[in-house]
């Protein structure tokens, strides 16, 4: 076993993840679309805000447990929907949702996973977790990907609402991004120098998009993210497609994506458990706000109507209090769990929880609170946020 404990913040995982992920696939997660502007402010805005530290506070007796739409967790944190997770490490998806199992938050396994829905099941033992969703003009398909995680016993439906036409990300077009990677005489240099990440391939038979290649109509065999969004992902989507996808599923529902107020009010209206303050990590709309800054006004806008989470630029325990302090009930984590994936598998996967667990339980103490459902704004310095 790799002793990880010299591994301190997020930041040591993504250096390791950059040297051992092949080129395509490290820059797939790490970056936004056009000038990554709304990508960087993700993370940056986050530390314009200042904490008060309290002193002389019984700190004994500390929790971060709490509940997110019902659930509990360790940490009001769970691991979002990342796309070609399996290309991060083999079979990433697998050790994700082991890893997080263990540690006791949610996992969310992306529609576009190279992992199925069924392998998650299998590897985790029927645990329950939460199956991302993406609306395709494929109705038939969207049908039956509602009933295979009904199978394989998810307990939420997280559904993505800002990915129906494809923002640019330069890099991915440069790098020619494929699952699995096309054999170009640059990949092919790139490949030898990450001998670790080609073994762990080698080993597995989980290659491409498991969820789709053959379960959807005509798709034998699916290697380009881009051409299959532009091909199905449907840009007619609308708040019906909400009610059909709500009824269809009769459980818990999550809605990702929401920017702005007047569209959380709507999802709020929709009967949803749950909204994700979200740009999909920057990926989307370039000059968007950051998440954090749209956090607050949406949560005043919905008030306790619905739950109110939020994902994008998260890299601490720190970062996941302020989002608490700003009103979202629970956090999402995307690149600071691929970091970990890449770096070291599931070890890195735990290592990154345990990073962000103990910067989290730290901080509320230094912030003067021992359980985590009692901090609110109180904990941050006025005009800061």
């Amino acid at each position: 076993m790799t002793d990880l404990s010299k591994i301190t913040c997020i930041e040591d995982l993504r250096r390791v993840a950059q040297r051992r992920v092949p080129r395509m696939f490290y820059d797939y997660a790490d970056s936004g679309a056009w000038t990554e502007g709304t990508y960087r402010s993700n993370e940056s805005d986050f530390q314009g805000i200042k904490l008060r530290q309290r002193v002389a506070v019984n700190m004994d007796g500390r929790s971060t447990r709490s509940t997110m739409i019902g659930q509990d967790v360790a940490m009001p944190v769970a691991i979002a929907p990342t796309g070609l997770t399996g290309m991060q490490h083999a079979d990433g998806e697998i050790l994700g949702a082991r890893a997080a199992k263990a540690f006791g938050i949610p996992f969310t396994l992306s529609t576009m996973s190279i992992c199925s829905i069924e392998d998650i099941a299998q590897h985790t033992q029927g645990h329950p977790f939460w199956f991302q969703l993406y609306v395709m003009k494929d109705r038939d398909f969207i049908e039956r990907l509602i009933d295979r995680a009904k199978a394989a016993n998810c307990s939420a439906l997280q559904l993505t609402l800002d990915l129906q036409i494809l923002g640019q990300r330069h890099k991915d077009i440069k790098n020619g991004l494929s699952a699995p990677p096309k054999p170009t005489i640059r990949n092919l240099i790139n490949l030898a120098t990450k001998p670790r990440w080609c073994l762990g391939m080698l080993g597995t038979p989980r290659r491409s998009f498991g969820n789709i290649v053959g379960h959807a109509k005509g798709v034998g065999d699916l290697s380009s993210l881009s051409s299959w969004t532009a091909e199905q992902f449907d840009p007619c989507l609308n708040w019906g497609d909400v009610e059909w996808i709500k009824k269809r599923w009769g459980g818990k529902l999550i809605l990702k994506g929401i920017m702005d107020a007047e569209d959380a009010r709507l999802a709020a209206n929709s009967g949803a458990d749950a909204l994700v303050v979200s740009n999909h990590g920057g990926r989307q709309l370039d000059g968007a706000p950051s998440s954090i800054k749209a956090l607050p006004a949406i949560a005043e806008a919905v008030g306790k109507d619905i739950e109110v989470w939020m994902d994008g630029g998260i890299r601490s325990g720190q970062d996941v209090l302020k989002a608490r302090a700003l009103g979202a009930r629970g956090t999402l984590i995307g690149r600071s769990f691929l970091y970990g994936l890449g770096a070291y598998g599931e070890a890195g996967v735990t290592r990154a929880l345990q990073i962000i667990h103990k910067e989290l339980d730290v901080t509320m103490a230094f912030c003067g609170h021992t359980k985590i459902d009692t901090v609110d704004k109180g904990i941050l310095l006025p005009g800061t946020y």
